[in-house]
């Protein structure tokens, strides 16, 4: 059995690869059943991700932090693929703690235009539809 070292690391958005990395030793995730980390040599695997920080390790390196959203992650031999639908990166974790803060307040105004919007045709339905019903 050859054993690896190390393992390379690939992270994808739909549009993107946002980290393709060489001498990854070790990566931690958060699946929906809690953290998990991977090693180099570990046994083949996938699991589905849950939103949160993971954590990888360039050997020689300090910690990188990425926050993700929900995906999937799967490891065969020495290569780790995770795709994700968001994901926002940062090398210290106080830097991402801001990133995603903002991130979070964007989707929030997104999301309060999108219901005015949607109350404002869901009232235009009833009021037209009532004026078909009087004819």
């Amino acid at each position: 059995m050859n054993q690896a070292p190390y393992m390379k690391l690939k992270v994808l958005l739909p549009y993107k690869v946002v980290v393709n990395a060489d001498k990854i030793g070790r990566v931690v995730l958060e699946t929906w059943q809690g953290a998990f980390g991977i090693l180099p040599n570990r046994l083949d695997c996938t699991a589905a991700l849950a939103p949160g920080i993971l954590m990888y390790e360039i050997i020689g390196e300090e910690a990188k932090y990425l926050a993700v959203g929900e995906g999937i992650m799967v490891k065969t031999g020495n290569e780790l693929v995770i795709s994700v639908r968001r994901c926002i990166s940062g090398k210290k974790l106080g830097e991402l703690h801001q990133a995603i803060e903002m991130e979070f307040s964007h989707h929030r105004e997104s999301e309060s235009q999108i219901r005015t919007a949607l109350a404002k045709l869901e009232s235009g339905f009833i009021r037209n539809f009532q004026e078909l019903l009087k004819t």
